[in-house]
């Protein structure tokens, strides 16, 4: 009989964990490889919302992102939704005429789209969903039940763990330095900066925003843009809110018991005001500053920018 292929998946943030998982489940020897720790990286300050009503710019994309959902709930049935999986439903509002005509419109094209949307006042909102928000009484907020939030780093623990408890194998705090390769191309071996060598026949590129460094191993050009965004967890003795929205200016979920995450796609944003006790869920402008460049690379290209304090 042939032995299993053994596949080493480089990165273990919630793709590298879905593809080693599933990997394992069919019979593969997986070898998780991390430089830090499962789900500590992008994974972790990901928003992780899950849903296709912000995807609607064409209707193959929805139509996949709605599959997409279909999955996370076929997945949580599987594997239990225990710590990772909300379905909480989304909402979002506006506080100018064109974004409310703008997300409106979207609505009525998703509603035609059988995909499902309620509408409700600001003091409705208050009363049905979220009684911590300062929203105006009048203002039309769109719910969509049928989204959810997940919790990235506790579905890559689950998943790991299920593949590790199945016979994978988990080599977290090592980077790959090498990748080794046949004449024709074919890979064999993948080398950590432990100094120790893993023979394996298949190796999954799920590195994220190091993926390119790791195609390079294997004279791979894999181009990576950066998106700039503002991230910020804050600590709270009692989270005000219980489902993912898109307030103006920023996007807000829980992030299990005792934190709450702040998204904005702002990149001028320089920091958020904290929210020592988060009486409320009303978010407050950032102060802005200009990027400089922290990391100029020998062309003379910026690789990495950062926000002065």
């Amino acid at each position: 009989m042939k032995r299993p292929e053994r596949v080493a998946v480089i990165g273990v943030g919630v793709i590298g964990a879905s593809v080693g998982w599933n990997l394992s489940r069919h019979g593969a020897e997986v070898v998780f490889i991390d430089a830090g720790q499962p789900g500590e990286g992008v994974t972790s300050w990901s928003f992780s919302w899950v849903n296709a009503s912000n995807k609607t710019a064409r209707k193959s994309y929805f139509d996949l992102n709605v599959a997409g959902m279909a999955a996370h709930r076929e997945l949580a049935g599987t594997i239990g939704p225990d710590s990772w999986w909300y379905p909480s439903g989304h909402l979002r509002w506006a506080d100018d005429p064109a974004a409310e005509a703008k997300f409106l419109e979207t609505a009525e094209l998703l509603a035609g789209w059988d995909y499902r949307v309620e509408m409700y006042t600001g003091a409705e909102v208050r009363s049905r969903f979220e009684p911590a928000l300062t929203v105006p009484d009048d203002v039309p907020v769109l719910f969509y039940p049928d989204e959810a939030w997940v919790h990235g780093r506790h579905l890559v623990g689950r998943l790991v763990g299920q593949a590790v408890a199945s016979s994978a194998e988990l080599r977290s705090g090592n980077a790959v330095c090498d990748i080794g390769t046949d004449a024709d191309g074919s890979i064999r071996s993948v080398a950590l900066s432990d100094g120790s060598r893993l023979d394996v026949d298949v190796v999954v590129n799920a590195a994220g925003p190091s993926a390119s460094h790791v195609a390079g191993l294997v004279a791979r050009r894999l181009p990576m843009r950066r998106e700039p965004g503002v991230v910020a967890r804050i600590n709270c003795a009692q989270v005000p809110v219980h489902r993912a929205m898109h307030a103006p200016h920023i996007e807000i979920r829980p992030a299990g018991d005792t934190s709450v995450v702040l998204h904005s796609r702002v990149a001028m944003c320089a920091r958020t005001p904290a929210w020592p006790s988060c009486p409320t869920a009303r978010p407050a402008r950032c102060r802005t500053s200009t990027p400089r460049c922290a990391a100029p690379g020998a062309d003379g290209t910026c690789t990495r920018t950062a926000i002065p304090p």
